[in-house]
């Protein structure tokens, strides 16, 4: 089943294919009227320089966000929100407010570097599968026995849990959403006698600089959250112009959200002339000014030095498993066992059943870990029933790609299929160990061979005193990527596991 409201009888390719010129056409009327996004509650939706999907990203917005629409044409609006101006895909827009008990199904846009969490928007907690070894727990479609299966999760599988009631909770896990009895979870991982999990080895790197340094360095670069924060605007920036005092409109332009109601508090975001706030107090600031708590719309803001500190710090990741896989060493092999992965991990995963050795060449060729490899893969192929990864014709050839490289949001199969015919993918093997090659060249390669690294990139900090070449500006991206990870290991009894740990002075 898919949404009703997302299918359309015309080619949407043929709407995107506009270069930005909607704002030149004679069909192009002055509208000037609300509307709001209507994409799920975890995802986002782009808004864009120019009216095509070439055009780059100035904005994201977040379900039942107001936008003010100026003009349509050709399948994009042009819209103003949160201060800034560009087009959006007049699909995702609402005549009406959404009532958020629903949502739609679009995917979030993860291809600008910034990864939002799961979960419709919940805040989770990590738990673990606690059955028998060599067991599984269902997890089901809807909180009762009678609903379907969707996952069999095995012993120690994290499980990221949203909401507990009437001895079933919500969960995440592998890619996957559903419900799972409580009483097969716990909060700690379970020891299992008798069972080899592997080896574990640590090293450490340490740092010439404080983590309160290297905090210094990272804020410079704005570094973003989607945690919502309380914000607050000063009395003279807004003005109250109809009777409804909840409704404030910004005067002028410069002004910003701070975190708290005083110049001296972080800035959160900014604002335009003529943005219209929802006011929900009032406060004395220490500067001596009024200042009004309001309603940020943004979903991405500015973090706080506070929490940009903490996901810094690995000292806050080291006492769970699952989040000591932020400091896997991701340019080390695994060792892993081809039958056994076969067996256990790929084993009814499409088109990658089987295709284990295809991982380890490819983990012996350009020096990446076989398991990163392979949970990169699962998660763009949909476990290996993607178009991509199944195959596309182009030019009378089938190409596969499993790694979701060249995928632009927007045309994902044709861009996808174009960039694995010109790099000769014509396999699914092929795909898995050219596709490999990529990915070790941007950042593995260079060093930054933990997903720690890869977001925060500690070394060229140290050397250059700026935050640079850096996978993400979410400061939690690191710790959202693990949960995977650790679940596939969890499936193993043979394997190697190299930490690298980071130590600030």
């Amino acid at each position: 089943y898919v949404s009703t409201s997302y299918l359309s009888s015309s080619n949407p390719d043929s709407q995107s294919s506009n270069n930005g010129n909607s704002g030149n056409t004679d069909t192009d009327k002055e509208t000037a009227v609300t509307k709001y996004v209507n994409v799920d509650k975890n995802s986002t939706l782009n808004m864009r320089s120019s009216a095509s999907t070439s055009g780059s990203v100035v904005s994201k917005l977040a379900r039942g966000t107001a936008v003010t629409v100026i003009s349509e044409a050709n399948g994009w609006a042009k819209v103003t929100a949160g201060g800034k101006t560009g087009y959006v895909s007049s699909s995702y827009l609402s005549a009406s407010k959404l009532d958020d008990s629903t949502g739609s199904e679009s995917k979030p846009d993860t291809g600008t570097g910034t990864d939002t969490s799961t979960g419709n928007g919940e805040q989770g907690t990590t738990k673990y599968v606690n059955v028998d070894q060599g067991s599984s727990l269902n997890m089901r479609s809807k909180p009762s026995t009678s609903g379907a299966v969707v996952a069999k999760l095995a012993a120690g599988t994290a499980v990221i849990v949203y909401s507990e009631a009437d001895g079933w909770a919500k969960v995440t896990a592998n890619g996957q959403e559903g419900y799972v009895s409580s009483s097969y979870l716990t909060t700690k991982q379970a020891e299992t006698p008798g069972v080899s999990i592997g080896d574990t080895v640590k090293t450490y790197v340490n740092y010439d600089m404080t983590l309160n340094e290297m905090a210094d360095i990272q804020m410079k670069a704005n570094p973003q959250t989607d945690k919502v924060y309380n914000v607050y605007i000063r009395e003279d920036a807004i003005a109250f112009k109809s009777s409804d005092s909840t409704k404030g409109t910004v005067l002028g332009s410069g002004w910003r959200l701070r975190g708290g109601a005083g110049t001296e508090y972080q800035v959160v975001n900014s604002v335009q002339n003529g943005q219209v706030l929802t006011v929900t107090s009032k406060v004395k600031g220490s500067d001596g000014y009024y200042w009004y708590k309001v309603n940020s719309t943004q979903s991405w803001v500015n973090a706080s030095k506070e929490d940009t500190t903490y996901y810094l710090d690995p000292n806050n990741f080291l006492n769970t498993t699952v989040q000591s896989m932020q400091f896997l060493k991701l340019s080390a092999k695994a060792d892993i066992n081809d039958a056994e992965v076969n067996e256990r991990i790929l084993a009814g995963k499409g088109v990658l059943a089987g295709k284990a050795s295809s991982f380890i060449t490819a983990a012996n060729a350009y020096g990446v870990n076989e398991i990163y490899l392979i949970s990169h893969a699962l998660l763009e192929t949909g476990n290996g029933s993607s178009t991509l990864a199944k195959g596309v014709q182009v030019n009378g050839k089938t190409v596969y790609n499993m790694y979701g490289i060249g995928a632009y949001d927007g045309s994902a199969i044709s861009s996808g299929a174009q960039y694995a015919y010109n790099a000769g993918w014509f396999t699914p093997e092929a795909a898995i160990i050219g596709g490999a090659k990529f990915i070790a060249q941007g950042y593995i390669n260079a060093g930054q061979d933990t997903l720690y690294k890869m977001r925060w990139n500690p070394g060229a900090a140290e050397s250059t005193g700026n935050a640079t070449h850096q996978y993400a500006t979410d400061i939690g991206w690191a710790s959202k990527q693990v949960t995977q990870i650790h679940n596939l290991y969890s499936l193993l009894n043979s394997y190697t596991l190299k930490l690298e740990i980071p130590v600030y002075k």
